[in-house]
């Protein structure tokens, strides 16, 4: 019985995530595929829930203005994209400087968050938009499939916690397995997008920034005393539990954009 129950324990929330993986799946990558003013709206929705539910973990005092400051945050995040660089960081930093005023006491942990979630969701869309199709897939396969070979090696194989401090459920063996998925979608992706070797390492690299992102989202569940960010996703909690690996995916590939112009353009 004791068995049963740890297996019915450990794989309890798997027909839930399955489902609503499956139906988040076919609408994000539904948005991927169509681009321009359709992936750009799809992700200023996601920003805007996101930062709600994020506004929403603060106390309780705070949490009046978390549809307010959702839908700035939407707002600035779909002006953004359609301004030249040098316009679109004031309009994405608007936000975060009304939340700076807005929440004197949570200052030090919602500001910096908020603009990591403004940042991240401007770099999924200049990935599309710059890059085509196949690059923003890979950046979806490589989040994806390092979550998933993380929840599955990580409830087979156990063993040594990654950080239990911060997120008690991460093992080791699970996060190994999110890098070696990570580089295998890297691999398939080499022919398709014309890159070369290098796409397996900046692959397990993107792999690795999904998983802190995991781990940043963590801790502030953890310091606002909350399981999930919200209950907008059965068996997954809110989209910023679901979102919070590409976010920190999409971070890195903005900078690396940024910094040495990959990825390179669409092929």
């Amino acid at each position: 019985m004791s068995g049963q129950g740890g297996a019915a324990g450990r794989w309890g929330d798997l027909t839930a995530r399955v489902l609503s993986g499956i139906v988040l799946a076919a609408a994000g990558l539904g948005a991927v595929w169509a681009g321009g003013y359709i992936f750009i709206t799809f992700v200023s929705i996601a920003t805007g829930l996101i930062v709600w539910e994020l506004t929403r973990m603060m106390p309780p005092d705070v949490r009046p203005r978390s549809v307010a400051m959702g839908l700035l945050a939407g707002g600035a995040a779909f002006l953004a994209i359609y301004l030249k660089a040098g316009f679109a960081l004031p309009i994405l930093l608007v936000p975060a400087i009304i939340g700076f005023f807005w929440l004197p006491e949570h200052r030090r942990v919602f500001v910096p968050f908020l603009i990591f979630i403004l940042m991240a969701s401007f770099g999924m869309m200049s990935v599309r938009n710059e890059f085509g199709f196949p690059w923003m897939a890979w950046l979806v396969l490589v989040v994806a499939g390092t979550d998933i070979a993380g929840y599955f090696a990580g409830r087979i194989f156990g063993g040594p916690k990654f950080w239990p401090r911060i997120s008690p459920k991460k093992t080791w063996s699970g996060t190994a397995a999110g890098w070696v998925v990570a580089m295998a979608v890297g691999w398939l992706f080499m022919p398709i997008t014309g890159a070369g070797a290098w796409l397996i390492w900046l692959s397990a690299l993107a792999a690795f920034a999904s998983q802190l992102g995991d781990i940043a989202e963590s801790a502030v569940k953890r310091r606002a005393g909350v399981k999930d960010s919200s209950a907008l996703i059965p068996g997954h909690g809110g989209l910023f539990d679901r979102f919070d690996g590409m976010l920190g995916a999409a971070i890195l590939v903005l900078v690396i954009m940024q910094l040495t112009g990959y990825p390179p353009g669409p092929v």
